[in-house]
């Protein structure tokens, strides 16, 4: 049968993508370091990656029709073209707050590198939004993964950064390993790995229920869920602070958004036992993940900690199952995004200029630098969820959904929670403007490119405030649903 190419122009977003990294690896690869040097740091090549994304994540904004390729293999709708979207926008604020980073003598020669292997990530997670078929979504999972792995070990001089890597690689092996076992049981009892075909030949066999198990487990370790966590705090502390940023919101929103898709989708007829399974998981994740941040005193493996909690959270929109559910998951990655890209660009900004990462450091930050101190407020209050911040909406609308859904005692222990992490986002507070200090952070003057990424984050943060106080029902977000 002859092969209809004209399909490919379903995957505009990917090959627009493909065309952005394309461009950035021949610039790179033709451009010496003194060709984008003005005044002895790095300019256009971090224009230039900015200035394409931009271009593609405009051209890919608008949603297209419901559609299918390759037999099936390739769909996409309006919901995962959201969410490609929103994965975007986080990527191009990561790439604005990374100029600082990049601008360091023995780190500007490997720019390139750092852009193309993020939008590898960024391609594989793509392929995996728009999977129909276990082959395309593992094949995403892999390319996401394994770039992710040399930008974690990317500052090759720190060895922090190096054991964060291996860790790193360890899990991300045996998680896809059992991933793929899971998927090997499911083509066994099933004989199909098509997401349209496997529902009809589930009967909830001890084999299956083991194919479940197998594949959550490798989705939790992507998304760092309880028990599948122990990584995440010391990857998060030895990566660059830029690529942690990148891990905790872009690569942990689109693994949620994706085991939604398949649990919903493929193990429909198996709601019960994934539901029972989320169940425990959510609990375990909000509570032991709070609990261990009480005690941080480094600010990476607090917001690491933050991080599991936060994707215990963004569980219960899974746990609904309902299409609210689904719209109320969009919704919080997408605040989500923007208050914890606020808090990393502040934490960034700080460790390129001073290498203070501690709690103890931040004290009487208000008083040399009080537009930092009042942005990372403003994000910290979205993630903890006080109102009127977006983030009090988020966690609404996502209660909402599982309440509806019948979970109502787990979303009584996910409110006691929320109560539980204002404790340790409030000491970061009590820091910067109550504490007092001898010798402060000095007060210093961002770069433009860190300054944009902070005005993105914060008028995100207050542009969905607002949208939230006006569209006071999460079915009015619809996304097309």
């Amino acid at each position: 049968m002859e092969m209809d190419y004209s399909q490919f122009l379903l995957m505009k977003e990917e090959l627009s993508l493909i065309a952005v990294i394309v461009i950035l690896f021949i610039a790179d690869l033709f451009m010496s370091p003194d060709n984008h040097k003005r005044d002895g740091k790095p300019v256009l090549n971090t224009l230039l990656p900015v200035a394409l994304l931009l271009i593609h994540t405009v051209i890919t904004l608008v949603p297209g029709a419901e559609a299918s390729a390759f037999g099936g293999m390739y769909i996409t709708t309006p919901a995962q073209s959201i969410v490609k979207s929103i994965l975007s926008i986080g990527t191009l604020i990561v790439f604005l707050m990374a100029h600082e980073w990049m601008r360091r003598e023995e780190n500007h020669i490997k720019q390139g590198e750092f852009y193309v292997l993020t939008l590898s990530t960024l391609l594989g997670m793509y392929f995996m939004i728009s999977a129909g078929h276990f082959l395309m979504f593992f094949i995403g999972l892999e390319t996401a993964s394994i770039p992710m792995v040399a930008l974690i070990a990317f500052d090759k001089f720190r060895f922090q950064s190096a054991e964060a890597g291996a860790k790193y690689i360890l899990t991300a092996m045996f998680s896809s390993a059992l991933l793929l076992f899971g998927l090997s049981l499911i083509y066994g009892t099933t004989g199909s790995l098509y997401f349209e075909d496997i529902p009809a030949a589930l009967d909830g066999s001890a084999l299956q229920i083991m194919a479940l198990v197998f594949f959550f487990s490798g989705m939790g370790f992507k998304i760092s869920l309880v028990p599948f966590h122990l990584w995440t705090a010391d990857v998060y502390e030895g990566s660059p602070s830029t690529v942690t940023a990148y891990l905790s919101v872009i690569s942990k929103g689109s693994a949620a958004f994706v085991l939604m898709l398949v649990l919903i989708k493929v193990f429909a007829p198996m709601v019960t036992e994934w539901q029972t399974i989320l169940y425990w998981i959510i609990i375990l994740s909000i509570t032991l993940a709070n609990l261990f941040a009480l005690r941080q005193q480094n600010l990476m493996r607090l917001m690491a900690f933050s991080s599991i909690s936060q994707a215990g959270y963004i569980m219960l929109g899974v746990i609904a199952g309902t299409s609210m559910g689904m719209t109320s998951l969009i919704y919080y990655v997408l605040i989500y995004l923007f208050a914890n890209l606020g808090v990393f660009t502040v934490i960034n900004i700080i460790i390129q200029r001073t290498g203070k990462v501690t709690l103890t450091d931040y004290n009487g930050l208000y008083t040399t630098n009080p537009r930092l101190a009042f942005l990372m407020t403003l994000a910290l209050f979205s993630l903890a969820g006080i109102p009127p911040f977006a983030g009090f909406f988020s966690k609404f609308f996502i209660f909402a959904a599982a309440f509806e859904s019948g979970f109502h005692l787990l979303v009584f222990i996910a409110l006691v929670n929320t109560v539980l992490s204002l404790y340790y986002y409030l000491r970061v507070v009590k820091s910067m403007y109550i504490n007092k200090s001898d010798e402060p952070i000095v007060a210093f003057q961002s770069d433009n490119y860190t300054r944009v990424s902070l005005l993105l984050c914060t008028a995100g943060i207050i542009v969905l405030s607002i949208a939230s106080v006006v569209y006071d029902s999460i079915d009015k977000f619809s996304f097309g649903l």
